[in-house]
């Protein structure tokens, strides 16, 4: 069962990600409050990327 978060237990963020957030509409499709380039940069930085290693 997922939980429901209110604002007053809103979840951890990395203090780069502060603000962030990811809403799905009634389409199904995803939308986020932060520029995706943002978002690109900080995971690029922050996330090891397997495919990369050798």
């Amino acid at each position: 069962m997922a939980k429901i978060l209110t604002a007053d237990k809103a979840p951890k963020v990395h203090q780069d990600l502060k603000g962030f957030n990811v809403k799905i509409n009634t389409f199904g499709e995803i939308k986020i409050n932060l520029d995706i380039d943002r978002l690109n940069d900080f995971l690029n930085k922050n996330v090891d990327d397997k495919k990369l290693r050798n």
